[in-house]
């Protein structure tokens, strides 16, 4: 694997080969381009690095977590695959800011306990199905951070489960923050660390808070490691999710798939032998990597890499493809139609519109059942009367609506239901499979 290499965050980047906008097939040679992780190192008070904090990189800017959980799975998706995770921070421990979706199981965590800190931010709401996601996460053996960490925010909730406590210097006057270290120092499992130190006056004062840790410019500024590498195929995404979505799919047919891919097959490799602690060897060949890993572990990474590398498209446009699968699912179960193969044909009609493509040259591309290829190419089969009042009604006609007998009153309400699971779960791109829909409401 090439390594990758230091680069200033303040140094101009080197051009960058244009990333493939468009889909390409699995002959046509593979692209390259430049993949950015950012790190800054946490140093305790014997000056001896302990850790980094993993950011976002994008464009000239460094930022924690802009965008949500697409910003969460970069870097979680760079870590553990372009990168590997012992390239990045070697055997020290790595802080990756999260969000709710990952921390009360929404999204998956694809990596087990061990090097990983799970920075809670300071502007998460702490509700209790967010005390009782951290709680399962740190019986697990997961270690817990707490970000800009200030009294009365609600996230004092927290302090019996969190190993660390991040107190920033700049964002809180010392008399507060001196109030907040004391009574931080009453729980035995907490290590509190200074963030912003950028004097030598601000290492004695945190010293004096009974900081254990440190980070800031003082001691080390954000770096970028930048590493030239495959770029994804958009195209492969989209087949593996089809054939995971089935829930016959054999080993055998996933490993074909990915091996059809050079950029994904080597994510799987690298991703496999950075999570796979404790084995004694390398694993070398895609079907090891995906008998090791197993279904279910490849469907947690290709959701991460479908959120980040898919389409040009924002949280929302995630949210609204998995929004339009659900509404199928739902508008199936009301006609009398299989609403497993209904939250296929929902997905991929959205998918296709982000990638800018007609949905019969997606279809040509897929392994999809007759039923779901008619529905998606020319509105045919059973399920193209689904999809056709799901159009319909994003679009505000009602007369196909009324045509089918379905209720309108009750589609509305079916619509509002799927939203509310949507965002809940952000999900049907990253469940091991899409959920049997519950009955709509009447």
């Amino acid at each position: 694997m090439t390594r990758g290499r230091i680069v200033d965050v303040n140094a101009q980047d080197p051009a960058e080969t244009a990333d493939d906008e468009g889909v390409t097939s699995p002959s046509e040679p593979p692209t390259t381009q430049l993949v950015h992780v950012g790190r800054q190192p946490i140093w305790n008070m014997d000056r001896e690095l302990i850790g980094y904090e993993l950011l976002f990189r994008s464009g000239m800017a460094l930022v924690a977590d802009q965008n949500g959980s697409y910003a969460t799975g970069q870097v979680i998706v760079r870590a553990f695959t372009e990168f590997g995770v012992g390239e990045l921070v070697g055997d020290k421990r790595c802080f990756i800011n999260t969000t709710r979706s990952f921390l009360v199981g929404e999204l998956p965590l694809p990596f087990g306990p061990g090097q990983v800190v799970l920075e809670v931010l300071e502007m998460m709401d702490v509700d209790d199905e967010v005390v009782a996601g951290l709680a399962q996460l740190v019986e697990r053996g997961y270690e817990i951070a707490l970000d800009d960490f200030v009294w009365g925010s609600g996230h004092e909730r927290l302090l019996d489960l969190a190993t660390y406590v991040k107190l920033d210097l700049m964002a809180t006057d010392r008399e507060t923050l001196r109030s907040i270290a004391r009574q931080c120092r009453a729980y035995p499992n907490v290590r509190l660390l200074a963030e912003k130190v950028e004097t030598d006056d601000d290492l004695v004062f945190a010293r004096s808070l009974g900081c254990e840790l440190v980070q800031g410019y003082l001691l080390g500024r954000p770096q970028v490691l930048s590493l030239q590498t495959l770029s994804p195929s958009r195209l492969g995404r989209v087949q593996l999710m089809a054939a995971l979505l089935r829930p016959d799919v054999e080993i055998t047919e996933v490993v074909s798939m990915v091996t059809r891919d050079p950029a994904l097959s080597l994510r799987l490799l690298q991703v496999t032998n950075s999570v796979a602690g404790g084995i004694r060897y390398k694993v070398s060949s895609v079907h090891e990597a995906v008998m090791m890993l197993g279904i279910a572990q490849v469907r947690q990474w290709v959701s991460l890499m479908a959120l980040s590398d898919l389409v040009d498209a924002d949280e929302v446009q995630i949210a609204q493809a998995v929004t339009r699968a659900r509404m199928c699912q739902l508008v199936a179960e009301q006609l009398g139609q299989p609403t497993d193969q209904a939250f296929t044909v929902g997905l991929l009609d959205r998918i296709a519109d982000l990638l800018g493509m007609p949905a019969s040259r997606l279809v040509d591309q897929l392994p999809l059942a007759a039923d779901t290829a008619r529905a998606l190419v020319d509105g045919g089969g059973p399920l193209g009367p689904v999809l056709q009042i799901i159009r319909a009604y994003e679009g505000g006609d009602a007369g196909p609506i009324i045509a089918t007998g379905v209720d309108p009153d009750r589609l509305a309400r079916s619509f509002l239901a799927a939203v509310g699971w949507s965002t809940r779960a952000m999900a049907g791109l990253s469940d091991t499979a899409p959920p049997r829909p519950a009955a709509a409401a009447n």
